[in-house]
């Protein structure tokens, strides 16, 4: 990471508030943001344009501006953004300057490939732990890890400083981890199992589901195939849908 003092650092004159205080949307785009400026630096790039930052980022141009702006990050005219600091920026505000440890439990299918990913440690996190119920996987070692029994998860989270839970189990026993994981004084939790968390007020839950985003996707591909299927006129006929719901195609919906 570049050297650059950190927005908010102490005695910056003008600076904005260490922490600020920024919309759910901002903090979601963040990463995208730093994920193309990363690119760009090795790429080569020393400056960027919003324009250009925001086409590879894939977002609107204005709403980068107003996002950045509250990192109190405004570019200058005619040049742009200064990459190397505006990645210091965004890793500040996003915590990734202090490399958080992160306990990976389940190691399936799904966990042995997140544990196997060497994109964390570029990303400023540290697996620092891996743990199953699983006797025929204790013991193994991925990427220099043991897998641990996940009765130890209480010991190890405290001993690694762990600041993330990632929960890959099946869904039937994600609940009992989380609770592991938050009696262990884990309070942010990245879980990948199909299923709704149960957790105390002040632990905070991110839930990663391939197949809602599939089933998302399948909405799309539904809709734009409906849409082609429409009368070269534009058609103000409905095709019947369950429940005697209407969609573009025939005249009536069933049960009306």
């Amino acid at each position: 990471m570049s050297q650059h003092r950190h927005p908010g650092a102490p005695g910056r004159a003008g600076a904005v508030p260490a922490l600020p205080d920024l919309p759910e949307a901002t903090v979601a785009r963040l990463p995208e943001y730093l994920r193309a400026l990363h690119q760009l630096a090795e790429a080569g790039h020393e400056t960027i344009s919003s324009e250009g930052l925001a086409t590879a980022a894939g977002v609107n141009s204005a709403k980068l501006r107003k996002d950045l702006s509250h990192l109190g990050s405004y570019g200058t005219r005619g040049v742009g953004y200064d990459v190397a600091l505006l990645v210091d920026q965004i890793e500040f505000v996003l915590g990734l300057t202090q490399r958080r440890g992160v306990a990976l439990v389940g190691i399936g299918n799904l966990g042995h490939a997140l544990a196997g990913y060497a994109g964390f440690a570029s990303r400023g996190f540290r697996v620092a732990a891996l743990f199953d119920a699983d006797p025929a996987r204790v013991g193994e070692e991925i990427n220099g890890l043991i897998v641990r029994h996940v009765d130890e998860l209480p010991r190890a989270a405290v001993e690694e400083s762990i600041a993330i839970g990632v929960i890959a189990t099946p869904a039937a026993a994600a609940q009992r981890v989380a609770d592991q994981l938050v009696a262990a004084g884990v309070t942010s939790i990245l879980n990948f199992a199909p299923c709704v968390l149960s957790v105390p007020e002040g632990v905070d839950v991110r839930k990663v589901d391939l197949a809602i985003e599939l089933q998302i996707l399948s909405f799309h591909e539904h809709r734009k195939a409906s849409l082609t299927a429409l009368p070269a006129t534009g058609g103000a006929g409905f095709t019947a849908l369950p429940g005697g719901l209407a969609a573009p195609g025939t005249q009536e919906a069933v049960g009306t």
